[in-house]
């Protein structure tokens, strides 16, 4: 399915999947009187809860997207995420706003699977670009969000001629607020857009302000550290901080670590344990390998604490509906099953 927004008739569309059907709806909801549309939160850093958003603030962050990424009236875009979160909606706004030709792929692993053309604009979340490789040169801007890229896929992207960005940015902020360049350039930090102020709270968690898309100074549980008022490197959740023997580690720069060296996902978890309070172990997605096993231990980590008390190996890592590893669910399965 095609809908081109410079022409836009949705009573000449025919929406036949339900994946479609639910594109009719925020269509006829965005188009509506009212001012606002609901988005559902994700649920990967707490309980999922329903927002109401402004529709002018939503289309103010699709402009600073298309200005970025200097899409024009009547380029192209692939919508393949899921409409009920606020990744799907934007890519629908800012096909809106920019009057686009937005192609319709049901979400999946392989959303490229049958494109056989190029196009100008598409986002997708890590697990999409993994099992999109062969025809990301069709793309000629890819951003990817929903959870953190791992050091392994950047590797795979890198010396592609697509413009890829790893993204940075949640519900409450409709979308990113910056965007860190893996390819052609790879970047090690974020650039936020302009109209963006950042600041680190005292516990060096990052502060956003953007009045444009949320009138309220933004609280994060991220800590980063905070180059200028509108660069950073993202260090990882301070609620997913592991305290083993009273040394604070910070589990996603360790898998930053170890996905340099395997291909498979990998999370460090904090366990209960009488000694040490916690003890960090790791958890590796697919099945027990010695040759994996062989690799970390292989890995010189900065300091001995970072090297993990356990390696289990588990068929499938809970993730959250937008991709994102589940750490929750994930301990309770480690708490029941091993």
């Amino acid at each position: 399915m095609l809908i081109n927004f410079n022409k836009l008739n949705i009573n000449n569309l025919e929406f036949e999947t339900d994946f479609e059907k639910k594109i009719k709806t925020f269509l006829e909801e965005w188009f509506s009187d009212s001012g606002s549309v609901k988005v559902q939160t994700s649920g990967s850093t707490g309980a999922p809860k329903i927002l109401d958003i402004e529709k002018k603030r939503m289309i103010n962050s699709a402009i600073m997207t298309c200005d970025f990424l200097g899409l024009k009236e009547g380029d192209t875009a692939l919508l393949c995420l899921p409409v009920e979160y606020i990744s799907g909606k934007m890519m629908i706004v800012r096909s809106i706003e920019r009057k686009l030709r937005l192609m319709i792929a049901q979400p999946s692993l392989k959303p490229l699977e049958n494109l056989d053309e190029e196009i100008d604009f598409c986002a997708m979340t890590p697990l999409q670009v993994e099992n999109s490789l062969d025809k990301i040169h069709l793309v000629r801007n890819l951003i990817i969000g929903g959870a953190a890229v791992s050091e392994n896929l950047k590797k795979r992207i890198s010396g592609q001629t697509t413009c890829i960005y790893e993204t940075y940015g949640m519900s409450e902020t409709l979308s990113h607020i910056a965007l860190k360049q893996l390819a052609p350039r790879q970047e090690d930090d974020f650039t936020a857009f302009k109209n963006v102020s950042l600041s680190e709270d005292e516990r060096g968690c990052l502060r956003i302000f953007f009045p444009d898309v949320n009138a309220d100074v933004l609280q994060t549980n991220d800590l980063v550290d905070l180059k200028n008022d509108n660069r950073f490197r993202f260090l990882g959740r301070i609620d997913n901080i592991i305290n083993s023997g009273g040394v604070k580690i910070f589990p996603e720069m360790l898998e930053a670590s170890i996905k340099k060296e395997i291909p498979n996902e990998a999370v460090f978890l904090g366990v209960k344990d009488e000694i040490l309070g916690q003890k960090l172990i790791l958890v590796i997605e697919g099945e027990r390998s010695e040759e994996i096993i062989e690799k970390i231990s292989g890995i010189s980590f900065e300091k001995k604490i970072y090297k993990p008390k356990e390696i289990l190996f588990i068929e499938r890592i809970p993730r959250t509906p937008n991709g994102k590893v589940s750490r929750r669910e994930l301990l309770g399965l480690i708490d029941t099953e091993f």
